[in-house]
């Protein structure tokens, strides 16, 4: 990544114990991302993929267009925060992915999503 494309990417983790049914293996963790464009050149999220692993192991990949049904464009210094979910068959488990942009003049680069780990409270130390 260059110095014009960069990407800050901020994340908070919430489990939903409202939506879960342990008793099933069901965990629902609801996560809030900001995006900041700590560059100087304005960038497009063009898409997204998310490599979701549980404590079993079990991968699932989930890839698609923009954030939330939007490709927010951000000019230095803008952020964008959005709110969604993932459900494991497991109480601990960690995401991680990126972001593919695009900034203003057409270059393509990718901001990555550094892996954090959705966990039930109380269950890790």
């Amino acid at each position: 990544m260059n110095e014009n494309n960069n990407i800050s990417v901020d994340v908070a983790t919430d489990y939903v114990d409202a939506q879960s049914e342990p008793e099933i293996g069901r965990y629902v963790f609801a996560y809030t991302i900001t995006i900041e464009n700590v560059g100087n050149v304005a960038a497009r999220l063009i898409s997204r993929h998310w490599v979701i692993t549980d404590a079993n192991g079990k991968i699932q990949e989930v890839s698609g267009d923009g954030v939330v049904g939007k490709q927010p464009r951000l000019t230095p210094g803008e952020k964008f925060r959005y709110s969604s979910g993932a459900v494991l068959e497991t109480p601990v488990g960690s995401m991680q992915g990126r972001y593919n942009m695009e900034a203003d003049g057409g270059t393509n680069f990718v901001a990555p999503i550094a892996a954090f780990t959705l966990a039930v409270p109380g269950i890790l130390n």
